[in-house]
């Protein structure tokens, strides 16, 4: 099932399974800017990464001795949400923990994504409700992936402030000790494949709080990551988008012992409280 938000200038397109965001048009030209999802280079659109982020060592996380076997993301991105709420700009999904979720990752959540139009923004909120008596550990990110469509050296990034880039390598997946500094002219950085040889680049800093999408120096997309910490962007070699990834979050360190409670990166909620946390797409 798929849900549609629209208002006078833009359109959304929702699927139940994952609550994944699969189109965003605008309405006077109906130009998509959502990548397609093509399997030959990437079958997804924008997936939720609950409730974790990256990989995990082993695949496996330990809590008093017990091993549990969570996959890369997380399980999120597969369940079917409930629709819990609609009106004509704005909807609201959830999930809860269930006897499925609880043999791989042993904690009672609710998880929502609301997803509201404002004028050229979609703004998409998540809320992580602890249903435990006791803490809750995880991770939450987003994946949006931009339809980048002919040469992909045509096009920018703009980071909101002059910052010196410095992005974590990854090393079988996981988080190493070793960073580069992304090269930057007036905040501006020239996208090649060759920047992602690598897989993803990792910042686990940035002072900036947006960064603009540009083609031939016209900007197209502005994602604000108002209060998440970390950010990932990525791409596959001789792919037609990118993915800009506001994290809470993000893969194991080679070095982890396991415990999930220690991992870092890690948000904790104790027992009966609620996060919220937002980003926004804006066309521009």
């Amino acid at each position: 099932m798929t849900t549609t938000i629209s208002n006078a200038y833009i359109s959304a397109k929702i699927n139940h399974k994952g609550a994944e965001l699969f189109s965003l048009q605008s309405n006077n030209d109906n130009k998509e800017y959502i990548w397609e999802g093509n399997p030959d280079f990437w079958g997804k659109h924008s997936p939720i990464l609950f409730p974790i982020v990256g990989m995990l060592k082993n695949n496996s996380f330990q809590i008093n001795n017990t091993t549990y076997q969570l996959s890369r993301h997380g399980f999120a991105r597969d369940m079917n949400f409930e629709l819990i709420n609609k009106e004509v700009n704005s909807v609201t999904f959830s999930i809860q923990s269930s006897a499925e979720t609880l043999k791989i990752y042993p904690f009672d959540f609710e998880l929502q994504i609301h997803y509201s139009l404002e004028e050229k923004k979609l703004n998409i909120e998540y809320k992580v409700i602890n249903k435990n008596q006791s803490q809750l550990p995880f991770s939450i990110g987003a994946h949006p992936a931009f339809a980048l469509n002919g040469n992909f050296e045509e096009y920018e990034l703009k980071f909101e402030k002059e910052e010196a880039l410095i992005y974590t390598l990854l090393e079988n997946d996981l988080i190493s000790n070793k960073t580069q500094i992304l090269e930057t002219k007036n905040n501006l950085v020239k996208l090649n494949y060759k920047l992602f040889e690598n897989d993803a680049l990792i910042f686990k800093k940035l002072q900036s709080r947006s960064l603009i999408i540009l083609k031939n120096e016209i900007p197209l997309i502005k994602v604000h990551y108002q209060s998440f910490p970390h950010l990932g962007i990525w791409t596959k070699k001789n792919s037609p988008f990118l993915c800009i990834e506001p994290w809470y979050g993000y893969s194991d360190t080679n070095d982890s012992a396991g415990n999930i409670f220690e991992k870092e990166g890690i948000q904790i909620i104790e027992a009966n409280e609620i996060f919220n946390s937002k980003f926004t797409i804006e066309i521009v």
